[in-house]
């Protein structure tokens, strides 16, 4: 077949250009590569089906309060059951509760990420177990025994896929302590909405048995999710949805105050689960393909200039009776085969090049944790390497037998036609573009990790070390828990190297969003209480907090020994606090009290719950410290003391003169001789927890930065590549201006200008291409930005600088021109 006697003789013409075909190859490669595994992430991110039978009909229902920084307020039982009996669109509803518990009786004690969800949770979603059973409806109700299923990835990592963990009995402590039988674990799924490690029925919470969390409509702790019944579609479902809750906010107006601006949507559950990684995987996608046209233009480049040197052989071939498609097909055979081996190489590199990606892309989804290199990745480096086959193929120009003459057919010399040189000038300034768009985003994005990590905290980071240890609820009373901690705090503060220990409610970045989320409403002396009183966060702490962590006491004392529930109830409060509350005033013994109407369904006795709401008085001003923002931004804080009650979670701070990691062993021996049963875990100096958060930034200036630094690369050989071949073909035009006087330094100078003119015009292209995305895609993705000057100016800079690097050669060869040599080359 002539193809194929096209294929062999263009296997024996590349034969003959070893080094064009290896730089064509790899530069396909890197294209063909990046792209294939970007398509497989999102592929499985954002198109691959979700393992949960209908998910078509599967659907997320979300609450929120935007105007009261409430992206999502989650749902109380009493709304669960107003949706439930009035939504017809839905014809099933399952729910599910986030919650930490402390684990005992599964190996190591530990805190696990649990959910607590309804008998028909598992069916509503569509999941199933690939051992034992999972929760269902004879597992509702106050009387069923307590159950819990393990989630596939938790039973793979922590137990290795035992299945003897089955039938064993856990006690599970949270608020409240329980025993539950592990009785099933879940498929592999999406962990939504939460990442959890258990999830277990009602009974093993004994919170949510509770009068206040049945019968509260303001406590809000409760994801729901629905089915579409059949027929019913999702814009029907959003409508019943937001009638039946018009009726709710009006029936029950103290439950929605005006200031938040209630709300309720609905989406479906893989739109939402989705949501997260979309924008970065696009605009990752948008940046892959940038690199495919960089590479694509600059094998183009290559291509025409071997075009040129072979137009004698393309000209003898016509004069011979070889038609257009004839020298067409020739040049595309040999295209196929540069891509095809381009697009196997670059098969062989994407399949690493996922494994990275997906643990990049689990910062921003779940769903690239369980992403797996499938065959389709090779049918898009097939489908790639033909799109960039035919585009190579089709750049050249070709002679024809009517255009065929003796210049054609004996000359051996280089000569560049006006079109061909425009079109090398073309593809050089698209790589040049095409650089400029993703050097500027890799800027944006170093420059933001920059200026966080120099971001100055306001507290000390390095020689903090943070221990998580929940506070113990195994049946102790709250004295019991203060003890367990002074007793601990007291041990380790005598270790080598420790100046002071303390416990706090949050740590710092770790719990961001933890400790009632926004905030809590309160008020104070001179301020009039209503539905609008502002809100501040609420940490709970031992003496000694503040000079753990660095942070100055501005006014007043520090708690001691003595501020416990026997004793008047006494707070320290940030800095903007006191400013806000009592503006040119000393805030020190004033008082201030909690007035947040979600208070009511604290746990405790009703003293207790009586003394939580009390007037505290004001004992001391502290610094602010945000401990929820990398960007610290001014926050309204009131600090309860540990004696007084009221602990949640629970970590240790050690502040240290040595390495904070050499007290780690000593710490837990310290905590297990305590507590033999206590969780003692995540140990990390406040630095590295930083770190940890800012882990998403860097890798997306890693990523981005490799992209760009790939492109750029690229680009710096086509532009030498295409003024290498100019000089090349204007040799004699050289000879003649230096016969005629013309100094080397003018020629040199006239060759790095022709390059920076075409840098210069590549940036301005780019730029004018930016704004368009920018702008266009900006109406879709919210998150999208304009670029700063900054890095807009270092980006254009990089690039013409790099174009005076690479015109540097070809220009010092047009210098070095022999006159003679140059006269006699043709």
């Amino acid at each position: 077949m002539p193809f194929f006697r096209d294929l062999r003789l263009a296997y024996h013409s590349l034969k003959r250009s070893k080094s064009l075909a290896a730089i064509v190859i790899l530069t396909l490669a890197l294209g063909i590569g990046a792209n294939a595994a970007i398509f497989t992430l999102v592929r499985g991110v954002l198109l691959k089906p979700l393992v949960n039978r209908d998910e078509n009909r599967l659907v997320y229902i979300r609450q929120s309060a935007p105007s009261g920084g409430q992206d999502n307020t989650t749902f109380s039982v009493p709304e669960i059951h107003d949706i439930q009996r009035s939504v017809r669109s839905l014809d099933e509803f399952g729910d599910f509760s986030q919650m930490d518990f402390t684990m005992v009786g599964l190996g190591e004690p530990r805190v696990v990420h649990g959910g607590v969800v309804s008998g028909n949770y598992f069916d509503v979603m569509g999941l199933r177990p690939v051992l034992g059973r999972l929760v269902g409806p004879q597992d509702a109700g106050a009387d069923a025994p307590g159950v819990i299923v393990l989630t596939y990835r938790f039973w793979s990592t922590a137990y290795r896929k035992d299945p003897n963990v089955i039938g064993k009995t856990v006690r599970l402590s949270s608020i409240g302590d329980r025993s539950a039988t592990v009785i099933g674990v879940l498929e592999p799924s999406v962990p939504y909405p939460a990442d959890t490690e258990i999830i277990g029925n009602l009974v093993i919470s004994p919170h949510h048995l509770s009068a206040t969390m049945v019968t509260g409509r303001i406590h809000r702790m409760t994801e729901l999710f629905g089915k579409l019944a059949p027929g019913a579609t999702l814009d029907q479902a959003r409508n019943e949805l937001r009638a039946v809750y018009a009726g709710m906010v009006k029936d029950h107006a103290d439950a929605y105050p005006d200031n938040g601006g209630y709300r309720i949507d609905a989406r479906m559950l893989r739109d939402e689960i989705t949501s997260g990684a979309r924008t970065v995987l696009l605009v990752l996608l948008a940046a892959s393909g940038l690199v495919f046209i960089i590479a694509c233009s600059n094998v183009a480049n290559l291509i025409l200039a071997r075009t040129v040197r072979r137009e004698g052989e393309l000209a003898i071939r016509a004069a011979m009776g070889a038609n257009t498609w004839a020298l067409r097909r020739m040049l595309l055979a040999e295209s196929l085969l540069l891509c095809g081996a381009g697009a196997i190489i670059g098969v062989i590199i994407a399949q690493p090049l996922v494994t990275i990606l997906a643990r990049y892309a689990s910062r921003f989804s779940v769903r690239a944790l369980d992403l797996t290199v499938d065959f389709s990745m090779v049918w898009i480096g097939v489908a790639l390497a033909f799109v960039a086959a035919v585009i190579l193929a089709f750049v050249p120009r070709l002679p024809s037998a009517n255009t065929s003459n003796g210049m054609n057919l004996s000359s051996g010399s280089v000569r560049i036609t006006s079109s061909t040189g425009r079109r090398q000038r073309i593809f050089a300034v698209t790589q040049i573009a095409a650089s400029f768009v993703l050097l500027a985003g890799a800027s944006v994005l170093i420059t933001t990790l920059i200026a966080l990590q120099r971001t100055q905290t306001g507290f000390d980071t390095r020689r903090v070390l943070v221990v998580d240890v929940p506070a113990p609820s195994d049946g102790r009373t709250p004295q019991q828990v203060v003890d367990f901690y002074k007793e601990s705090v007291r041990q380790i503060d005598a270790l080598p190297g420790v100046t002071e220990t303390a416990v706090g409610m949050i740590a710092p970045y770790r719990d961001a969003g933890g400790g009632f989320g926004v905030g809590l409403q309160f008020s104070g002396d001179g301020h009039v209480h209503d539905k609008d009183d502002p809100r501040a966060l609420w940490r709970t702490i031992s003496p000694g907090f503040f000079t753990s962590l660095g942070v100055p006491i501005i006014a007043g004392r520090d708690f001691n020994a003595l501020d416990d529930q026997n004793s008047e109830p006494v707070v320290i409060v940030s800095s903007t606090l006191a400013r806000q509350m009592f503006p040119g005033q000393d805030p020190i013994n004033r008082h201030v009290y909690w007035t947040d109407p979600v208070l009511e369904f604290a746990t405790g006795s009703a003293a207790e719950k009586a003394r939580l709401t009390s007037p505290h008085r004001i004992i001391g001003v502290a610094a602010d410290m945000d401990d929820e923002h990398i960007v610290p931004v001014p926050t309204a804080t009131i600090y309860g003391a540990l004696a007084d009650g009221g602990m949640f979670g629970g970590h240790v701070f050690i502040h240290t003169t040595g390495n904070p990691y050499a007290l780690v062993t000593p710490v837990t021996k310290i905590i297990r001789d305590t507590a033999a049963d206590e969780p003692v875990e995540n140990a990390a100096t406040l630095e590295d927890i930083r770190a940890k958060v800012l882990a998403p930034d860097r890798l997306n200036s890693l990523v981005f930065g490799v992209f760009a630094a790939v492109a750029l690369l690229i680009a710096i050989v086509g532009v030498a590549g295409v003024l290498a071949f100019s000089v090349s073909a204007r040799t004699r035009e050289f000879g003649i201006r230096m016969a005629l006087g013309s100094q080397p330094e003018n020629i040199l100078r006239g060759v790095v200008a022709d390059g920076v003119v075409m840098a210069g015009v590549g940036v301005l292209a780019g730029a004018a291409f930016g704004l368009v995305v920018v702008r266009v895609a900006g109406s879709y993705f919210g998150d999208l930005k304009m670029p700063g000057a900054g890095p807009v100016i270092v980006s254009a800079g990089v690039l013409l600088a790099a174009a005076v690097i690479a015109s540097m050669l070809p220009a010092a060869r047009a210098a070095r021109v022999d006159v003679i040599q140059a006269l006699r080359s043709e």
